[in-house]
């Protein structure tokens, strides 16, 4: 429907389809790749999936001790939080579990349901045209102790590569917006 009219969308929004006006979209943060944070969904947990979909990946936002840990994207050349995509017939919180477990060797942990981020992508590697998506947020605070057992135990040390607390970085090396955006968030929360 909106597709013949430039600047104009159709989505799936709040349980409704919306005709969405490009030139009046509120954007949270945007980054240099164009990529838009619109907003974060406060569904509940189970429920999320019927009410927003696509829901393509995961994120978690981890504290450990009184600073943010990120890790350092070896294909984006960026420090990110951490997360990735969803498996077939995965739950949200499914994929968060796994995820933390490979990136950061964390098992059964006491994750915080955060809510849903609604975004509108640029062309990219999983999607070569613009397009509008949904994500899991979760957030879980660690003892700093908790480091020994990450460094041990995580296994995807290909694609984060390193890891690094944000006070160690911040102003010295490029940090991805968004995931700096969903840092305050969670402090927030």
């Amino acid at each position: 429907m909106g597709g013949n009219l430039p600047g104009i969308f159709l989505v799936h929004y709040r349980n409704a389809d919306v005709l969405l006006l490009e030139s009046v979209r509120i954007v949270l943060i945007k980054d240099i790749k164009g990529n838009e944070l619109l907003d974060i969904l406060k569904p509940g947990e189970d429920k999320a999936d019927a009410e927003y979909q696509p829901i393509t990946h995961c994120l978690a936002v981890v504290k450990v001790g009184g600073d943010y840990l990120l890790g350092w994207n070896k294909y984006r050349q960026e420090w990110e939080i951490f997360g990735g995509c969803r498996e077939e017939n995965e739950t949200i919180r499914g994929c968060i579990e796994r995820e933390c477990e490979e990136e950061l060797g964390i098992k059964g942990g006491d994750f915080s349901y955060l809510g849903i981020m609604h975004y509108r992508l640029a062309p990219g590697y999983f999607n070569p045209e613009w397009h509008y998506e949904y994500g899991g947020l979760y957030g879980i605070s660690l003892p700093l102790e908790s480091m020994k057992t990450i460094e041990a135990y995580r296994t995807d040390r290909e694609e984060v590569e390193r890891l690094a607390f944000y006070s160690e970085i911040k102003g010295k090396e490029p940090i991805a917006l968004i995931d700096e955006y969903l840092l305050k968030y969670w402090e927030d929360a």
